[in-house]
């Protein structure tokens, strides 16, 4: 679901070279749920160990993040707290439409049709009982640093960034920007390569500045909360019937206080506003500073091997491939 603005924001290509040094913080629900939606086979089952224990997450997290930090990105990964309870709604239609995609799956299944197969599993996706230990398990080995936030694990990554902790937040979703995160990356997590239609397309990560969203569109911090609240967030979904992006900038940018602008729409309604406006203004978010352990190539091929089945020269063939890029770092700093 999440906010849909991307429409009204500018995005500038980046390269992975941009990112070297830097650290990213990355929203952990949000690359999980990629992983365990992305790695699947073509009728849509999900990798498993030999105990039908499903790794499709455990892979997501250590072949792109080791692709990610050969490139010398430093990670931070953010896991959600409590969640609000104005997300309850959210989370009722989202359940809907996994039973929705479930039955279709059923249905594709009986039929023996593998395309249908592999794009409805794709809709019923859940992080399951002890995935995000093991995932979290998993990153401390890597030297990944790990964060759990209080509330939205979005909003504390874009507090890191405030913070000077981060550069930069990785996400699909645009919470962080309206919150204030400076910086905005989409697709870091994703596949290089994304199939299509026609064939393979590459996959470059994506940057979007705070700042730059603002003198674009003319906003303030306020109400680009505003526009998102109309356009609906997983606190308010759906936002104000009738109202999409377009016509919603033309509201805030007419009106522009949030009174001015909600009383105008306020028989439209049937959220408050300033509960939802509250949220993003003042998120539940803390000071936590990250802390990066050292690589542990013992502990991962222990997870990922003993435990889960991976391929142990797949895995030591990667984790080389991360050292030496790490001695190669080392030497360069070394010798200025």
């Amino acid at each position: 679901m999440g906010l849909q603005i991307g429409e009204l924001v500018s995005k500038k290509e980046i390269s992975f070279e941009e990112l070297k040094g830097k650290v990213i913080a990355v929203d952990a629900y949000n690359a999980i749920y990629q992983f365990l939606s992305s790695i699947r086979q073509p009728d849509g089952t999900p990798l498993m160990d030999s105990k039908r224990r499903i790794t499709s997450h455990l892979s997501g997290l250590f072949y792109r993040n080791i692709a990610l930090l050969s490139e010398g990105i430093k990670l931070v990964y953010v896991f959600d707290g409590e969640y609000n309870v104005l997300k309850r709604r959210t989370h009722e239609i989202r359940q809907e439409a996994k039973i929705i995609a479930a039955d279709k799956y059923e249905k594709a299944k009986e039929e023996e049709d593998i395309e249908g197969m592999g794009k409805y599993a794709r809709g019923f996706v859940r992080i399951e009982k002890g995935m995000v230990g093991e995932s979290k398990a998993l990153l401390e080995a890597m030297g990944v640093a790990v964060v759990s936030a209080p509330g939205e694990g979005e909003m504390q990554a874009a507090h890191l960034v405030k913070m000077g902790e981060a550069y930069a937040v990785a996400s699909q979703d645009y919470d962080a920007l309206v919150v204030g995160g400076r910086r905005l990356i989409q697709n870091l997590t994703l596949a290089r390569r994304r199939k299509t239609p026609s064939g393979y397309a590459e996959v470059h990560p994506e940057m979007i500045e705070y700042e730059k969203v603002l003198n674009e569109l003319n906003l303030t911090g306020d109400q680009l909360i505003c526009l998102a609240i109309l356009v609906g967030t997983d606190f308010n979904p759906g936002g104000i019937r009738g109202i999409g992006p377009k016509k919603a900038l033309a509201l805030v940018s007419q009106r522009k206080s949030p009174v001015e602008i909600f009383r105008e729409v306020e028989h439209q309604m049937d959220f408050n506003w300033k509960d939802v406006f509250e949220i993003f203004k003042k998120p539940n978010v803390n000071n936590v500073k990250p802390v990066f352990g050292k690589l542990d190539t013992e502990e991962i091929v222990r997870i990922l091997v003993e435990e889960h089945d991976f391929s142990e020269e797949r895995v030591r063939k990667n984790l080389d491939k991360l050292m030496q890029v790490k001695k190669a770092s080392a030497q360069r700093t070394l010798f200025g």
